[in-house]
């Protein structure tokens, strides 16, 4: 088996970018999801479930820790990286309230533009991290963005019986995975409980609960109008009224995963 893409989304449900290569953190692939747009009025979070207009948005890291903005139909905006402590503003993710600094009016009125709404960029640094959610991983788990944890991980054999069974292919990034690892066999990734990859120790903590984003296709933002996959993922991969596909997953130590390194199952 081995680790066959890696995918970082530098801004909360925007663009994917694939890597060859990623420095890892406590907070998963640095860089991923440590940026989000919120509501102006409530600093409530935005995603593509409700403004599937957040999937033409591009965002690329600049060597100063800031964002490039690219949309089609406005000029790119080059963001500057907040101070960790400075201009700070609640914001809420799920069930998740913390402070994390304001990326300013500029970016605010870009995103606005955008989305046709009120909105605020924010940043999260390290030192204001999320804990995981209740029950899962250890106490110096931490997370920035993502709905919950630090990684997601999904075996592209899991992804084919998918696409199998729906009778087309399925892109991967509808799943919007950080790790996709090949050379196991379909749904393996669900009995994993600790893998290495490279150097690297990973704990697969539970099963991602899929929602209708996955109904959106990642090139055009259109939404299947079967609801597939989530219409053939409820016929075999419903466990309790939750939909599952792929593995959350955090993270020991630091160091640095690339394309092509081995996995090997731990326990």
């Amino acid at each position: 088996m081995f680790l066959s893409a890696l995918y970082r989304y530098p801004v909360k449900s925007a663009q994917a970018e694939q890597l060859p290569e990623s420095r890892v953190d406590a907070m998963g692939l640095c860089g991923d999801r440590r940026w989000m747009v919120v509501e102006e009025e409530t600093g409530r979070f935005l995603t593509q479930r409700a403004w599937p207009q957040l999937g033409r948005l591009k965002a690329s890291h600049d060597p100063a820790g800031g964002l490039l903005l690219e949309t089609s139909g406005q000029m790119p905006l080059a963001v500057a990286l907040p101070p960790a402590d400075d201009n700070l503003r609640g914001v809420t993710i799920w069930r998740d309230s913390l402070r994390v600094p304001d990326a300013g009016d500029a970016a605010a009125a870009w995103l606005s533009t955008l989305l046709g709404k009120a909105v605020r960029l924010v940043h999260c640094p390290v030192s204001r991290a999320r804990y995981l959610p209740s029950g899962y991983g250890l106490n110096t788990d931490k997370a920035a963005f993502p709905d919950g944890f630090p990684l997601l991980l999904i075996g592209q054999s899991s992804l084919d019986e998918l696409s199998r069974r729906i009778g087309r292919p399925m892109e991967m990034l509808r799943f919007r995975p950080n790790l996709v690892v090949e050379g196991s066999a379909a749904f393996a990734e669900d009995g994993w409980k600790r893998i290495r990859i490279g150097g690297m120790t990973l704990r697969l903590l539970k099963p991602s609960v899929r929602c209708i984003l996955t109904t959106l296709d990642p090139q055009t933002g259109e939404r299947s109008p079967d609801r597939e996959p989530l219409t053939t993922l409820k016929t075999f991969r419903e466990r309790e009224g939750d939909v599952l596909f792929g593995q959350n997953v955090a993270v020991d130590g630091e160091g640095r995963l690339e394309v092509g390194m081995p996995v090997e199952v731990l326990e």
